[in-house]
Order: structure tokens, then C-alpha cells, then sequence
């Protein structure tokens, strides 16, 4: 399994990306600590978080994972051992792409990961308010303090994603060289502006959301299955006959492969056209493994074609 380059970044990735938001929130230290230790024992590096990790969850504050992440860095002497991906604009304490903010944003999300840079620093979303090329020279300047070694944007349009890439080209301005969509197998908006854009300019996609909240490992087939779960409201819109019948043809899938429908998503997805990597979370190490094998898995063509 081969590492793929990120863009034009300079950084190349294992095509698995951990989704760091479970760190502080359904994973504890413990767990956390045992996840990203069997994740690199594996020989996976790429690990994504936010400063805005975990403040969702009643008594957070923020900055959470990003503490955990750093905890773990410290404590086995390992930073060498992961490419940190973190964002900055979307958390209440420091929102928005402005300059100053941006600045200031860093240095917390540095100090809290115990590193003294950033290897994918990332526009949690768009802020109109603020000037492009405002946003963009700030990022540079951190990039020439080698505080940052390539940025990324996410959650943005194919409009603004490409005006960002004209003002960068045009201005002399560090570019974007990854997105980070919504996208898997039941949420393909995706594919109509965005996917050809970042084909055509050479932005590397990390998909968040690999297994639709959980959708795509089958344990949610109706209604009851969503009780008690913390992600029963975003599951619940694709318990409906295309979701189920696509579960239907992953089962078919899975089973001649003897596989779960983890590993059937991740394989899927990862090999779309401008992914690089995609973005899952475990809270187990069961869980974890199921995700590593399906980045290690390859789908027939008569597979994807199922699947369309």
C-alpha cells in the first residue's frame, strides 16, 4: 500500500485518515492513547482534529483532542511518527478566517499539540466576510515561520474553492492543496462541481463522514436501531429504501469477500477519483482494524458498478 501525495502539498499520506473528534469525547485518554499507538504500529500516519474538538459535548470547552493528540506525542516521543492535520475558523472562542485570528489560533492548536508545526493546517469553513488573499497571507506567513507546511480548505463550494485557487495563483499566495468534504456512499453531492474541480487542479480530497455517521457499517437498518445513539438525528435521513437497498447490495459485497460493511465503505471511497485519503473514527481497536483493512482492500470494477 502505497503513500499518495496530497496535492501539491509535498506531503504524502496512507490512504486512511483517523478522524481524531472521537479524542476527549467517546474515546477517554486511555483509549485514545491505545487507538493512535495501534494506528501507527500499523504503519498509518495521518491523523485529522480541529481546535474546536470536543466542544459539542456538555462541560468542553474545546481544544480536547487536539490536547489528547499532543499528550500522546509527548508521551511516547513520537511526533515524527504522524502528519497532523488541524483547523482553524469554526470554533466560537476563535471563529473566522481573518488574519489575527488565524495567527493566534495556531499558536493555541501548537501549544496544545506539543509540536512546533502544523503539517496540514486547515480552513474549518469558508468566511465571506473576510478577504481571500487576507486569509491566504496569513497562512503564508505562518508557513514561512515553519509554523504550518501546507493548508487545505473545508466544507467550501466549488465557487469559492476555485476563487481561492485563482487569488493564490495570481497573488503569489500559498494555495489550498486539499479539501475535506462530506462525502461516502450515500451522500454523493460531492461528485457534480466539486470532484472535477479538484481532479483538474490537483486538490487532494479527505473525505469526512467515510461511514455516514455510522450508517455504512449496517448497524442501523430502521427506526428502533437509533435509540440511544448520539448520532441517531444524522442517521435517521438515510433509513429510507435507497439506503436500505444500498446496505442491501454492500451485504452482497461483504459477504462474498467475507468482510463487514466498514471495510466495503472505506475501500469504496477511498479510491474515488481526487481522494487521498479517507477520514474515519474507531472508538475500538476492533473497530480501528476493520477500517485498516478496508484501505487495504480494492474493489473490482464489477463492485463499484453495484455500488453506483
Amino acid at each position: 500500500m502505497e503513500k499518495r501525495a496530497l496535492g501539491r502539498s509535498g506531503l504524502h499520506v496512507h490512504p486512511l485518515c483517523f478522524g481524531g473528534n472521537v479524542f476527549g469525547w467517546t474515546a477517554d485518554r486511555d483509549t485514545s492513547f491505545a487507538l493512535l499507538d495501534a494506528f501507527v504500529g500499523e504503519g498509518f500516519e495521518f491523523v485529522d482534529t480541529a481546535d474546536s474538538y470536543s466542544a459539542w459535548v456538555p462541560g468542553h470547552d474545546g481544544g480536547e483532542s487536539e490536547s489528547l493528540i499532543g499528550e500522546w506525542i509527548a508521551a511516547r516521543g513520537a511526533r515524527d511518527k504522524l502528519i497532523i492535520a488541524t483547523k482553524v475558523a469554526k470554533w466560537k472562542k476563535q471563529p473566522g478566517l481573518k488574519a489575527a485570528n488565524i495567527i493566534a489560533a495556531c499558536e493555541g492548536s501548537l501549544k496544545r499539540l506539543q509540536t512546533d508545526h502544523i503539517d496540514l493546517y486547515q480552513s474549518h469553513e469558508d468566511d465571506p466576510s473576510t478577504p481571500i488573499d487576507e486569509t491566504l497571507a496569513a497562512y503564508g506567513k505562518l508557513i514561512a515561520a515553519g509554523k504550518v507546511r501546507a493548508i487545505g480548505a473545508s466544507n467550501f463550494s466549488a465557487s469559492r474553492l476555485a476563487m481561492a485557487d485563482d487569488i493564490a495563483r495570481d497573488g503569489g499566495l500559498p494555495r489550498y492543496n486539499s479539501l475535506q468534504p462530506l462525502y461516502n456512499l450515500v451522500e454523493r453531492d460531492f461528485e457534480k462541481d466539486l470532484q472535477p474541480l479538484c481532479v483538474e487542479r490537483e486538490i487532494g480530497v479527505i473525505p469526512f463522514y467515510s461511514l455516514a455517521a455510522g450508517f455504512l457499517t449496517g448497524k442501523y437498518r430502521g427506526r428502533g436501531d437509533t435509540q440511544g445513539s448520539q448520532r441517531a438525528g444524522t442517521v435517521s435521513k438515510y433509513l429510507n429504501e435507497a439506503g436500505l437497498g444500498l446496505l442491501a447490495r454492500m451485504d452482497q459485497i461483504a459477504q462474498a469477500r467475507g468482510a463487514n460493511l466498514a471495510e466495503i465503505a472505506i475501500a469504496w471511497l477511498k479510491d474515488r477519483p481526487a481522494v487521498v485519503a479517507s477520514i474515519a473514527s474507531a472508538t475500538s481497536l476492533k473497530q480501528l482494524q476493520s477500517l485498516i483493512r478496508g484501505a487495504r482492500m480494492t474493489l473490482t470494477a464489477e463492485e463499484v458498478a453495484a455500488l453506483a
